[in-house]
C-alpha cells in the first residue's frame, strides 16, 4: 500500500491548522456571545481556551501514539473499544453533516443585514445551491485560491481590530484597558461564562484537523502534540484579543440583529467603505469553508455509503461528474434545517457533537497510556490521568452548559447512532463495522 511522505513541518502544520480554524469566525459570532455573555465574550473565550487546552493535549498525545489518519474515531477504537469508537465515528459525522448548515446561516444572517429586502431564506437557498453545485460539477479551489481567500480574512480581521482600536482611543470617556470584556458590565455569574464559553468552541472546531495528516509530517509523534497545543493557543489568543478591542468598541449587547452584530460594529468604527470591504471578507470566508465543509462532508457520507456503514443505494455511487452527489445533496437538504434555527441554536448543536468526540478523547488517553501501557508514575501520572480528567470534566461542563434543546437534538443523534450500530451489528452480536473517516 502506498504511503503518504512525511514533508510538513511544526510551522506548516500549525498554518495548516490556523487556516482550518478560519479566524474571522470570532465576528461571525461576536453578537451572539456578547447578548449570551451580557457583554463578557472575552471572558467565555478565555474560559473555552482553557478548556481546550487540556483536550489538545490529549489530541495531541494520541496522536503520537497512532500516527495515523484518522483522527478521534481511530483514537477510542484503538484505544478503548470499536463501539465506542463508532460512536465517536457517529458524532464525528454530525459534524461533517450540519457543520455546513451553520457556515451558511452565518452567511446569510450578515447579507440580510447588508441588503434587509432580500430575505434570510433567500440568501440560505443561495448558499445551498450554489455550494451544491459548485461541488457536484467537482470544482476544486486551488490551494493559492484558499491562501488569497484566506489572506483577505486575515486583513479584514486586522483592520477591523485597528479601527476597533482607534475608535477606543478617540473617545476620551472609554478606557483601553477594562476587565468589562472579560466580566462583562454587572459582572456575569459563572454559569453565564460558561455558556457562552459552551458556545464560544465553535470557534476552536477544526483545531484537532491536524491530526489527519500524520502520515505526511515530519516525525510525527513529537510534532504533532506541539502542534495542536500551538494552534489552540494562539487560535484562542486571536479570539481574546480580537474580542477585548471590539466589546470595547461596542459595549454593551443592544444590537440590531446580534446574528449579525459585527456588520453593525463595522458601520460605526469604519463608515460605509469599510463595512463593504468587512461584509465582502466574511462572505467570501463563509463561502470558501462552505464548499470545503460540505465536500468534505460528502465525502465522508460517500465512504460510509460505500462501505455499508450507510445505505450503498443512496450514498455510496459517484455521479456523472465523479462526485458524490448523493452526500452532497443530503447535506444541502439538512441545511435547510437552518431555515428554523438561529445562529445560538445551530452552532449548540454542532458544538454537542464536538464536545462529545473531544470527552471520549480524554478517555483514551487515560485508557491507552494509563491503563494500557501502565504508566502511572511520577509525571506520568500527571500527563495522562490528571490532565485528561480535568480535560474531560471540563468538556462535560461545558456540554452541559450548552442549551435544552442543543442537548435534546444531541441525545436523539446519539439514541440513532445506538440503533443504528445495534442493527448493523444484528444487536451487537456481528464485529462493528469499521468506519473509513480520512476524508
Amino acid at each position: 500500500m502506498p504511503q503518504m511522505k512525511p514533508t510538513l513541518s511544526l510551522g506548516q502544520v500549525v498554518l495548516f491548522g490556523l487556516a482550518y480554524m478560519t479566524p474571522i469566525i470570532v465576528l461571525g459570532t461576536f453578537g451572539v456571545l456578547a447578548t449570551l455573555t451580557e457583554g463578557a465574550v472575552s471572558g467565555a473565550y478565555i474560559a473555552a481556551l482553557v478548556a481546550m487546552l487540556f483536550t489538545a493535549h490529549s489530541y495531541g498525545r494520541m496522536a503520537s501514539a497512532y500516527p495515523v489518519a484518522g483522527s478521534a474515531y481511530a483514537y477510542v477504537r484503538h484505544a478503548i473499544d470499536d463501539r465506542l469508537g463508532f460512536i465517536a465515528g457517529w458524532v464525528i459525522l454530525l459534524d461533517y453533516l450540519f457543520l455546513p448548515m451553520v457556515i451558511w446561516l452565518i452567511g446569510a444572517a450578515y447579507l440580510h443585514s447588508a441588503f434587509p429586502a432580500v430575505p434570510t431564506a433567500l440568501w440560505l437557498l443561495a448558499f445551498i445551491g450554489v455550494t451544491t453545485a459548485i461541488n457536484i460539477l467537482g470544482l476544486k479551489l486551488a490551494s493559492a485560491v484558499n491562501g488569497v481567500m484566506m489572506l483577505i480574512q486575515l486583513l479584514v480581521l486586522v483592520a477591523f481590530v485597528g479601527l476597533c482600536m482607534h475608535y477606543v482611543l478617540g473617545d476620551p470617556s472609554q478606557p483601553f484597558w477594562s476587565l468589562t470584556p472579560f466580566l462583562g458590565a454587572e459582572s456575569a455569574s459563572l454559569p453565564l461564562l460558561m455558556a457562552g464559553a459552551a458556545v464560544a468552541c465553535y470557534s476552536f472546531l477544526g483545531f484537532d484537523a491536524v491530526t489527519t495528516l500524520t502520515e505526511e509530517t515530519k516525525d510525527p509523534q513529537r510534532t504533532l502534540p506541539r502542534a495542536v497545543l500551538l494552534i489552540t493557543l494562539c487560535g484562542g489568543l486571536i479570539f481574546v484579543v480580537v474580542s477585548y478591542f471590539v466589546q470595547l468598541a461596542a459595549p454593551g449587547t443592544d444590537f440590531a440583529n446580534p446574528d449579525a452584530a459585527a456588520y453593525e460594529i463595522a458601520r460605526n468604527i469604519g463608515g460605509d467603505i469599510f463595512v463593504s470591504l468587512f461584509l465582502i471578507g466574511l462572505v467570501v470566508g463563509q463561502f470558501a469553508s462552505g464548499i470545503a465543509a460540505q465536500a468534505s462532508g460528502g465525502r465522508l457520507l460517500y465512504a460510509m455509503g460505500r462501505d455499508g456503514v450507510l445505505p450503498r443505494r443512496l450514498l455510496g455511487r459517484l455521479g456523472r461528474f465523479n462526485t458524490p452527489v448523493g452526500g452532497l445533496c443530503l447535506s444541502g437538504a439538512v441545511a435547510l434545517l437552518a431555515l428554523t434555527l438561529d445562529v445560538l441554536s445551530a452552532a449548540s448543536f454542532i458544538n454537542f457533537g464536538a464536545f462529545t468526540a473531544f470527552a471520549l478523547v480524554n478517555l483514551a488517553v487515560i485508557f491507552q497510556y494509563y491503563l494500557k501501557d501502565h504508566r502511572r508514575h511520577g509525571l506520568d501520572a500527571f500527563w495522562f490521568l490528571l490532565c485528561p480528567l480535568v480535560g474531560l470534566g471540563a468538556i462535560l461542563w461545558l456540554m452541559f452548559s450548552l442549551d435544552g434543546t442543543a442537548i435534546t437534538l444531541g441525545g436523539l443523534w446519539l439514541a440513532c447512532g445506538l440503533g443504528w450500530l445495534a442493527w448493523l451489528t444484528r444487536g451487537f452480536r456481528q464485529p462493528t463495522p469499521e468506519l473509513r473517516l480520512e476524508t
